[in-house]
């Protein structure tokens, strides 16, 4: 089979296309055979690999793992002995491991039956942003009426922000750049915000929850917009904005009523995304895709990603690919 490897760290110039052994399930793996895959900031860092993150395991000197990619669509193959849910022929998405390939494994716990209403480049948009989501607006306590704030609503993660904060019933103000605010407002954002015109930290308004998707305020800045007991997840954005959540962030939230802290990495598992198939299913969701790039060249795809300007997801589709 073919598939996308790296053999050491560095810019996405380092990934080759190659062709490799189909990989074999293990007792409660299955074998999917990959229709499409999506590209998330998790790729460049493990691609990169930073000091810490080579330290917590994933090789010092290579990596460890050779073929990025998690977000995954497609039909399964074959299914190890213990697998009670899928069988082959099953059309699924979810978590696997090494998605930029034309098959990979991924646990049973990890997949889900892709909805019967999209496509497979839609599905395969959908696990890690999605999923990030959900598990973000579980944190920040989200409530029907509630006036939400998605900064960064624009890209893979703000979009499904967007909507599935309004699906939960909330009041939802997206931030983004000027091309983008149209778009932000088809997916149902209540207000929007063109961040290159208006701070929304020094606004006035006040909101009950702040989903920080991408952006670069500082931590203070955030506090600054929120209700009395109002929450703030980071998600995304600059280093400097994550690693203050995380390190800052359970510090303020012990000085006062205001909550602030990270999201950290989500935690793919099918409670979650048959959740979110639902969401699906039922058109309160809908992936948007900008830009999908065949498997030969994930390279650019990362690089486009690198840049900061995606509008939602960017897609790797195979050339066995059904359009169905």
């Amino acid at each position: 089979m073919k598939a996308i490897v790296y053999t050491k760290y560095g810019p996405p110039d380092v990934l080759q296309l190659k062709e490799i052994e189909k990989p074999t399930p293990k007792d409660n793996g299955v074998l999917v055979k990959v229709h499409a895959a999506s590209v998330n900031k998790a790729d460049l860092y493990l691609l990169r690999g930073p000091f810490l993150l080579r330290l917590m395991g994933a090789g010092l000197l290579k990596p460890k793992r050779k073929i990025l990619g998690t977000d995954i669509a497609g039909r399964v193959e074959a299914v190890g002995r213990n697998v009670k849910q899928f069988q082959p022929g099953d059309e699924v998405f979810g978590g696997g491991r090494g998605g930029f390939a034309e098959y990979t494994c991924a646990r049973e716990d990890r997949l889900a039956l892709k909805p019967t209403n999209i496509t497979f480049e839609e599905a395969a948009a959908v696990p890690i942003a999605a999923v990030t989501v959900l598990q973000g607006l579980r944190k920040g306590h989200v409530q029907p009426g509630q006036k939400v704030l998605i900064n960064g609503a624009s890209g893979g993660v703000g979009t499904f922000a967007v909507q599935i904060a309004k699906s939960f019933g909330a009041e939802v103000t997206a931030v983004c750049s000027t091309g983008k605010l149209d778009m932000v407002r088809s997916i149902g954002a209540d207000h929007v915000i063109d961040y290159t015109q208006e701070d929304f930290t020094k606004s006035g308004q006040r909101y009950d929850l702040i989903i920080a998707a991408n952006g670069y305020h500082s931590i203070l800045d955030y506090r600054h917009a929120l209700s009395p007991k109002g929450i703030c997840v980071t998600t995304g954005g600059s280093m400097a904005q994550i690693f203050q959540a995380m390190l800052l962030g359970p510090l303020i939230s012990l000085t006062g009523s205001k909550k602030m802290g990270s999201m950290g990495i989500a935690k793919l598992n099918q409670k979650d995304l048959v959740l979110v198939k639902e969401l699906l299913e039922a058109g309160k969701v809908v992936p948007v895709i900008e830009r999908r790039y065949p498997l030969s060249q994930v390279a650019e795809a990362l690089r486009y990603l690198e840049e900061g300007h995606a509008q939602g997801k960017v897609v790797i589709t195979m050339e066995h690919s059904d359009k169905t």
